[in-house]
């Protein structure tokens, strides 16, 4: 995980040393500007801006520029310069701005910006306004051919980088539940439930990450051909969350039926513990852009097993334990990419499966 953070870090920083070399020059040479500050400033702001957001933060730079010119040149007509009138316009350009988008960082920051400048700069230099709108537009463009067209990153990396935490987190917890199973140490699943609970900010940092991995294979050709990896994920993001959240139902049932020293047949930790296998099965065959059969394979296992704890006895709280196993199974079969009718199915199969050989004395399956 740090090897693919750093690799971000450094396509990133050769990203925007090349999009402010290249604004640079197309300020100096094209638009002949002999200290092109805008153009590059514009160009790295895209580029540093939250991967998913560089498109959408090239055109708040665009924005922020024209409402900062529109707000100062009004108001310099009316007011002149001057030390308070400098403080004033700015003050009213962000005002502007807040009002009108916001809390939009990017927007916000280039009117204040521009604001500053034509305040401070007009009386010295006439016609500023429309070199800063060409300057930030050439940047912003600059920007964003660079992020498709020169070292783009790797959008199933991007991916991984923020998915691996919730996959290793999911099945690590599970596999605590099937040892809290196993041992009959309540306080074990207690805390897998805890940890199962706190993972919202790696969600978080999930979901942007698929923003930025679906601008990487929508804007650099380079990447088209992850485009339908990235849409696999993005499909089984969804049912993904569903799956943890059935997953705090399984710690949070077993943990109640230890508490009330319930029977626990050994099928019944070995299906939670099955289930964690699927889960990192899944993360790798998404990776590799593979067929997730393995995946596939594992939770029928697992819902097999559950079925065969259910038929070799389980009271309230096992039962409960079986239910939300086959139910994080069905949405599990789901991230894979079966339909609804199909995972559910499956799931019932598999349990039958389980049930009906113990009731012939033959083996899990």
């Amino acid at each position: 995980m740090r090897l693919n953070q750093l690799e971000v870090a450094l396509v990133i920083s050769v990203q925007a040393g090349l999009a402010a070399a290249l604004a640079w020059s197309i300020g100096r040479d094209v638009l002949g500007n002999p200290a092109p500050v805008f153009a590059p400033s514009a160009a790295v702001g895209t580029i540093v801006a939250a991967l998913g957001q560089r498109a959408h933060r090239t055109v708040e730079l665009l924005l922020g520029v024209g409402l900062g010119i529109a707000t100062t040149d009004f108001l310099l007509t009316i007011l002149g310069t001057g030390f308070w009138q400098t403080g004033f316009i700015v003050g009213c350009a962000i005002l502007a701005t807040l009002l009108l988008f916001g809390r939009s960082g990017a927007a916000v920051g280039q009117a204040g910006g521009t604001a500053v400048l034509l305040a401070t700069l007009a009386p010295a230099q006439k016609d500023l306004e429309w070199p800063r709108i060409v300057e930030a537009t050439v940047g912003g463009v600059v920007g964003l051919l660079v992020v498709a067209l020169l070292v783009p990153l790797n959008p199933m990396r991007i991916l991984d980088r923020d998915a691996a935490p919730i996959f290793k987190c999911l099945a690590g917890q599970l596999r605590e539940v099937s040892a809290a199973l196993s041992t009959g140490d309540q306080q074990r699943a207690v805390r897998a439930l805890d940890a199962l609970r706190g993972m919202g900010p790696d969600l978080a940092r999930m979901h942007q990450a698929l923003s930025g991995a679906q601008e990487v294979v929508s804007l650099a050709p380079a990447r088209w051909l992850r485009r339908r990896d990235v849409e696999r994920f993005a499909r089984a993001t969804a049912q993904l969350e569903r799956v943890i959240e059935h997953s705090r139902g399984v710690a949070r049932r077993s943990a109640m039926a230890l508490e009330y020293h319930e029977p626990i047949p050994p099928e019944l930790p070995a299906g939670v513990g099955q289930l964690a296998d699927a889960v990192e099965l899944l993360r790798r065959e998404h990776l590799a852009g593979r067929p997730t059969e393995r995946t596939r394979r594992a939770v029928r296992e697992a819902v097999s097993r559950a079925g065969r704890a259910r038929a070799l006895g389980v009271d309230e709280f096992g039962d409960a334990v079986v239910t939300q196993l086959r139910t994080a199974a069905s949405d599990l079969l789901r991230a894979t990419g079966c339909d609804a009718t199909s995972a559910n199915r499956e799931v019932r199969n598999a349990a039958q499966r389980g049930e009906d050989s113990v009731r012939a004395g033959g083996t899990p399956g």
